[in-house]
């Protein structure tokens, strides 16, 4: 039985995800040090990923509103394909530096446009299906660091062959998919220019107000990332523990975001985004005050829950708000605000925790989101929608 389009994009994102992944966590830092990295090395490597996806995510959504958005997955998963190869080139950090640079042009580009594609392509169940394409990354997400674990005991060559197989998969997926813009998206000479596209995205105060309170979200998400092995290494609790108790958060988003994506498109999106949001930030401030492992758990399951009520509904309402011509830059735009918020968010919990200890650091987070959370809450017009 031939695989549907949607099957298709969502096995070439858990195998793209699992690629890019895998080069990243837990081999990178690994192989910078043995090039000869410092600590600034290892950060400075670490950071080139995301700053790529934030430089290319809106040109590379704007693009497939123009060009189409196959031939943009293409370009990306071409991407995925060849740069775990490039690894194996390095012989020096400034060279793993733009290998790393290069790889996440690829996440850069995928997850907006493919994220457009499948807004474009369901209407009535546009959250669920988001969801669940989501959820599919996040498998991809949550397996990579395992087997790039077990990997790294052929060396870093073995580790980086594996990334470029899987990505190839998701290469030759992506091949298979068919011309988005053949069947749903109007004249070339109807769409708008590049400038006008984001000129329009900037004006809509509802998709600003969506972009913000998921950059809100992920800027508590990253205290809590940057910060919970702090309050578990505090406790005296072992590194596996830690690990436990970020599976349970990812499994729990990927396991009911689907579920809370239909329930945005049957009961209306703004009202679980700020519900969600709330929920995300009192239980990332109440972490540092679990009283043991068993509530540590819970509360970690809880923020994967809230994620889960939040970011389902608001991916959704980004594309709800923005038109077929403009959707891609919508979700570029999306994806570089989150990824801004998500950079920042540790930043300032650091500052946090060096003067008020760790409860400072979750303490900060829960206090942006609930800022921006009422300052959504107040928007009017299309915000609330």
């Amino acid at each position: 039985m031939r695989p549907s389009p949607f099957r298709l994009l969502c096995g070439a994102g858990f195998l793209a995800i699992l690629s890019t992944t895998m080069a990243k966590n837990p081999v990178l830092p690994l192989f910078a040090a043995h090039l000869g990295a410092g600590l600034e090395g290892v950060g400075l490597v670490s950071a080139l990923s995301p700053l790529a996806g934030v430089l290319v995510g809106i040109p590379g959504g704007l693009c497939s509103d123009r060009f189409g958005r196959r031939g943009m997955l293409l370009v990306s998963s071409l991407i995925f394909a060849s740069a775990p190869f490039a690894y194996l080139l390095v012989s020096g950090v400034w060279g793993l530096a733009l290998a790393r640079f290069y790889h996440g042009l690829a996440t850069g580009i995928f997850m907006p446009v493919a994220q457009a594609a499948v807004a474009d392509a369901f209407n009535a169940a546009r959250g669920e299906k988001l969801g669940s394409f989501s959820s599919a990354t996040l498998a991809g997400r949550f397996l990579a660091p395992m087997l790039g674990g077990a990997a790294l005991s052929l060396g870093f060559p073995g580790v980086y062959i594996l990334c470029g197989l899987a990505g190839m998969g998701a290469m030759l997926l992506t091949w298979k998919l068919p011309t988005f813009e053949g069947r749903d998206e109007g004249p070339r000479k109807c769409r708008s220019s590049l400038q006008d596209s984001l000129r329009d995205l900037l004006a809509s105060q509802g998709i600003l107000a969506g972009c913000l309170l998921e950059a809100g979200i992920l800027f508590a998400y990253g205290s809590f990332e940057a910060f919970l092995p702090i309050v578990s290494q505090e406790r005296g609790y072992p590194a596996w523990l830690t690990g436990a108790l970020f599976s349970a958060q990812v499994v729990t988003v990927a396991l009911t975001r689907p579920f809370f994506g239909r329930f945005s498109d049957r009961h209306g999106r703004m009202g679980q985004m700020l519900c969600g949001a709330a929920l995300t930030a009192a239980a990332c401030a109440a972490i540092p005050f679990a009283p043991g492992v068993v509530s540590l758990f819970v509360l970690s399951m809880l923020l994967g829950l809230a994620l889960s009520v939040a970011t389902s509904a608001t991916t959704a309402y980004v594309a709800d708000l923005s038109s077929r011509e403009n959707r891609g830059g919508a979700m570029g735009l999306l994806g570089a605000i989150m990824d801004v918020g998500h950079s920042a968010g540790p930043l300032t919990a650091g500052l946090a925790a060096a003067i008020f200890g760790s409860t400072g650091a979750f303490a900060v987070g829960a206090a942006v989101l609930l800022a921006v959370t009422a300052w959504v809450w107040t928007v009017p017009g299309p915000a609330k929608n």
